[in-house]
């Protein structure tokens, strides 16, 4: 789980509105540069895994979008949640 800045608790009284805002743009700044990088993260990981194998049942755990060759068959199939591995050819 990301570590995102905390907005401060308190502005000491009597700060002039400079420093308030100067306080408010430091943590926003802090904030935005961690949502991209999280955003980078999430872009470069790639959605889908391709396998070949012997059997699509050597995958324990696919994931939907998922390609496999399954040498066996002599096919190619893809991973649906909820229906299992389906045949492209």
């Amino acid at each position: 789980m990301a570590n995102y800045p905390f907005l401060p608790q308190y502005i000491p009284s009597g700060a002039d509105p400079q420093t308030v805002y100067n306080e408010i743009m430091s943590w926003a700044n802090a904030l935005r540069q961690e949502l991209e990088l999280r955003d980078n993260q999430v872009d470069n990981t790639p959605s889908t895994k391709v396998y070949a194998v012997v059997t699509v049942t050597e995958i324990g755990r696919p994931s939907s979008g998922d390609v496999a060759y399954s040498k066996g068959e002599g096919k190619f199939k893809g991973y649906v949640s909820g229906t299992g591995w389906v045949d492209f050819n």
